[in-house]
């Protein structure tokens, strides 16, 4: 779907697993994500797992910043006392993407029923570049991917630079 405002644009992407459990190893959201961004023809310029900390999550932020314009944290997005994702990368948001959020939870509802409400996910824009905050499952990793951001994100950064 191209539109004639949009501007091409050159994707990188980075993606940022936040658990204390997962390892490069074991991060199968990660690997989804990756591999949906590689089907694609997406450049992954940076991938990592961070700790369920503010501190670390914005560090990765930072970096991530410096090499790519399309981030995507996986996980943390959630209700428990160590979901932190969302407190973390909020502040820095110039430009929230409320629609995200929004579809993310109704297209998550059609699958997992009313469980969707405990999701914020989250998207927005930091200095001309995209980031998302999703779930940290496959299942939502894969739909998040699938059905928005490889979909959108020519179109949002494509907006983002105007």
């Amino acid at each position: 779907m191209k539109a004639s405002h949009m501007l091409p644009v050159e994707i990188r992407a980075a993606v940022i697993t936040v658990s204390t459990s997962r390892t490069l190893e074991t991060d199968e959201s990660g690997k989804t994500i990756k591999a949906m961004l590689d089907g694609a023809g997406i450049d992954v310029a940076w991938y990592t797992i961070v700790t369920d900390e503010i501190t670390a999550i914005q560090e990765s932020l930072r970096s991530a910043l410096e090499r790519a314009n399309c981030i995507i944290f996986c996980g943390g997005t959630g209700l428990t006392s160590d979901d932190c994702t969302i407190e973390a990368i909020h502040p820095f948001i110039q430009k929230r993407i409320d629609g995200f959020g929004e579809i993310f939870r109704y297209l998550s509802y059609q699958e997992i029923g009313t469980g969707a409400i405990l999701s914020r996910s989250l998207a927005g824009i930091i200095d001309q570049k995209v980031v998302f905050c999703i779930p940290g499952s496959s299942t939502a990793a894969r739909l998040a991917m699938q059905s928005l951001i490889l979909p959108e994100i020519g179109h949002i950064l494509s907006h983002a630079r105007q």
